[in-house]
């Protein structure tokens, strides 16, 4: 069946199809060739001129062992681009073949773009082949849209040799360009891509970055507050080539985080918003969730958010997080006691108890968490005092004397206590925080309490991945990477001895994979964000032995 608001005729599977076999890697620097016939050139502009058109490409997500959600944007006429309200509704025909030339078609189905939806449509496609991958397009007005490849999840009970998912977060446009998306899409062994969170930013022109970092101009120029803007800034972000050639190549399972509403977002407000000139805070938050989910391939949860759960056979299940719809303000630096304080919460009462159940009765043998803000304990104070300000501009807290950022589980310390104790008490093994937000690379540990460290065994380990473009030290201090940076990664790991590795200037990608005996993240450095050719270079790889809670660096990537 198809989702709810789809007016659908669907052909299911008949015949059996190939066993998936585990694909090889393309070459990252061969991405437009290999990509060229599957997702193809975006027309240009004027191509709306003759009649519906696809400029925004295609997409998939959330893959289930029987199905994946696809997505698609059309431009049904002139002057009807995102944001606009305009343009008449049209139907749009969605189909699913074992093979790119659409000879042996499974599926198929009608849908109707509406301006009510800024013309975005999905397909809830059910019906397909287990661990099984398919390739898709719409077709409207006698035009067809690009073709896009995705992948089914792993029958619940299969048995999986491994999974490989490649991992980002924090992509802001102004910022740099997208060639981690470009490198991840030329990829043809990963199940699906995991973004974390901030996949867009709410920044209006030239104000994150300022003056002369700003490598390019995203629109609108001004911040984004209602739903028009909000609209506009997904499609702007979808006239990327990278992105477009990621989303065409992989599923997308995603989470959001603060930029995708505003800077340090929380249920009643965010930093980066003022309610005197912007109006009220929940109308914005409605306005940024709706523009959210009719642009990206991700089904809504309870009440409209983004926490969720995805199986992965009996090898990992992943849990996926929303830690801005529920969350208490962020603590004021220097106030132990509202860190502390039992009755503030990060994820929310029903979030905490949802997890807390899933991690205890999950039958995977990895407990794979998406994580949009990082769980670890981090002091900040021994590090050196010029490196406290360019840090406190990062993590959005004072610059002087910065002990915790209070954005993070740091700042609310009960909820990271209940959990923590949860997977000890019990003996919950092989859970791993995936995290994004800070614009930096670790490898850490999870103990209980930091001070304990390395006397009490960890609970957990966490990889939290760098960002695609958004501001880390080096570019904060205006200085070459790997030069200064040393002396705080340096202070950092000795006040905190559970962190394994902290990487405070790369931007890039991960790539997760996960087989019965270890989960091991490689990490991926471009070259130069601003590069818009930008080649990939492996930093490092840590791994995690199952059952271990443990952290190590390995010398043997994945490829």
């Amino acid at each position: 069946m198809t989702s709810p608001h789809s007016r659908t005729e669907q052909s299911l599977p008949g015949g059996a199809l190939p066993a998936p076999r585990r694909r090889a890697v393309v070459a990252a620097g061969a991405a437009g060739a290999a990509l060229l016939p599957l997702a193809g050139a975006a027309p240009a502009a004027s191509a709306a001129d003759a009649g519906p058109s696809f400029v925004h490409g295609v997409a998939s997500g959330d893959p289930l062992p029987d199905g994946v959600l696809l997505w698609t944007r059309v431009t049904p006429e002139p002057g009807a681009v995102p944001g606009s309200g305009r343009g008449a509704a049209v139907d749009v025909a969605w189909e699913v073949a074992a093979d790119r030339g659409f000879t042996d078609r499974v599926a198929h189905g009608t849908v109707r773009a509406e301006a009510a939806s800024d013309h975005t449509v999905k397909a809830d496609v059910r019906g397909l082949r287990p661990a099984t991958t398919y390739f898709f397009r719409f077709t409207a007005g006698g035009v067809h849209s690009p073709t896009g490849r995705t992948r089914t999840a792993p029958a619940e009970g299969a048995e999986v040799s491994n999974l490989r998912f490649g991992v980002v977060s924090c992509a802001n446009y102004e910022g740099g360009w997208f060639a981690s998306y470009r490198h991840l899409a030329a990829r043809s062994d990963l199940d699906a891509v995991l973004h974390l969170g901030d996949y867009i930013y709410e920044y209006g022109h030239g104000e994150y970055p300022t003056g002369d970092d700003v490598v390019r101009t995203v629109q609108p120029e001004h911040e984004i507050v209602s739903l028009a803007d909000y609209r506009t800034r997904h499609g702007h972000y979808k006239a990327d080539p990278d992105l477009r050639a990621m989303h065409a190549a992989h599923p997308l399972v995603a989470i959001w985080d603060d930029h995708e509403f505003a800077d340090n977002a929380w249920s009643g407000g965010a930093v980066n918003h003022d309610p005197e000139t912007e109006g009220g805070w929940a109308q914005r938050v409605a306005a940024a969730k709706q523009a959210y989910f009719e642009w990206l391939p991700v089904r809504p949860s309870t009440a409209g958010t983004t926490f969720r759960r995805l199986r992965f056979g009996q090898l990992a299940e992943l849990h996926l997080l929303d830690l801005r719809s529920f969350r208490d303000a962020q603590a004021k630096v220097g106030h132990g006691g509202d860190i502390d304080d039992p009755d503030r919460t990060l994820t929310g009462r029903k979030q905490l108890d949802w997890l807390k159940k899933g991690l205890a009765s999950s039958q995977a043998r990895w407990k794979l968490v998406g994580n949009p803000v990082m769980i670890s304990q981090v002091a900040f104070g021994s590090v050196p005092a010029k490196f406290l300000g360019p840090l406190g501009e990062l993590l959005g807290v004072p610059k002087e004397g910065l002990a915790v950022n209070t954005d993070q589980w740091d700042g609310y310390t009960d909820d990271r206590r209940e959990l923590l104790t949860h997977l000890r008490d019990n003996r919950i093994t092989d859970t791993v925080f995936l995290t994004g937000d800070i614009h930096m690379n670790w490898a850490n540990e999870v103990p209980l309490l930091a001070a304990d460290y390395p006397h009490e065994a960890p609970l957990a380990t966490e990889f939290v991945i760098t960002s695609v473009t958004s501001d880390n030290l080096d570019d904060t201090l205006h200085v070459a990477p790997d030069t200064l940076s040393g002396l705080a990664e340096a202070a950092v790991r000795a006040a905190n001895r559970h962190v394994r590795w902290v990487d405070m200037d790369s931007h890039g990608f991960g790539v997760l994979d996960v087989d019965a005996h270890r989960a091991q993240m490689d990490y991926f450095v471009l070259s130069d964000k601003a590069d818009k050719n930008a080649t990939a270079a492996l930093r490092r790889s840590y791994r995690t032995d199952s059952g271990s809670q443990r952290i190590e660096r390995t010398y043997r990537p994945l490829h």
